[in-house]
């Protein structure tokens, strides 16, 4: 595994870091990995990093660089308020953008084969449902993504294959807002909705209280089952 700091150039000028992680065998599928409202912190790194020991080249852009490049925040409650604030003064369809342009940069790499995924978490996870509406992604994960039931105006442009990881128990993303995406994408083949019973938000997150071993393994299983059968090495 091989892992560096790169710039991609946005859409509309300028230019942001990406934390690039690529695979031992040197090339493979692509995933945009979509960092929480914590920057592109040492979890999302270590997420990438899980990802490019699975065999995939891994891009993870920063994306509070308009506001500050740079942000690395723990999950004190001081920092949660930071990555709040961050997030809500973030420009979302801004955020779209310069997720297709890391999607372009990372289908450009000699490591990459071509067909890419997104996976995110947190506000990761709805920009990867935007995602997926407005970019040519071959396939979507979303983690626990916060106000996808409120951008379900999207859902009919999704083509490609979208994967939802929802907790139980999560004190952002009530239950009836998991049940109001299941009901939007009733029907579809293409779409798989988990729920993960007793869990709270960010039960992927080794770093944080709220993390669940069996739930955040059987949600990574089921990633990678997704990712294998959608974007083939």
């Amino acid at each position: 595994m091989k892992s560096r700091w790169v710039e991609v150039q946005a859409e509309d000028g300028g230019r942001f870091k990406a934390y690039l992680s690529e695979p031992p065998t040197g090339r493979g599928p692509g995933v945009v990995l979509i960092q929480e409202i914590f920057g592109v912190n040492a979890h999302i790194r270590g997420v990438a990093d899980q990802y490019a020991m699975d065999g995939y080249t891994v891009l993870a852009p920063d994306l509070f660089w308009r506001q500050q490049p740079g942000v690395e925040l723990g999950y004190a409650q001081d920092d949660f308020g930071k990555g709040i604030a961050l997030m809500n003064g973030m420009d979302f369809d801004k955020a779209v953008s310069d997720l297709g342009a890391t999607l372009g940069a990372l289908r450009g790499l000699p490591s990459c084969t071509g067909r890419a995924a997104s996976i995110g978490y947190c506000m990761g996870g709805r920009l990867s449902y935007l995602m997926a509406a407005r970019t040519d992604v071959d396939a979507a994960v979303c983690y626990y993504g916060g106000g996808i039931h409120n951008a379900l105006a999207e859902a009919p442009k999704i083509e490609a294959p979208i994967l939802f990881h929802f907790a139980e128990k999560d004190g952002f993303i009530p239950l009836s807002a998991v049940d109001a995406v299941r009901q939007a994408f009733a029907g579809r083949d293409n779409v798989m909705l988990e729920v993960y019973a007793g869990v709270d938000h960010g039960f992927n997150c080794w770093d944080r209280g709220s993390y669940d071993q069996t739930a955040a393994a059987l949600a990574r299983g089921r990633t990678l089952a997704f990712l294998a059968t959608n974007l083939p090495g």
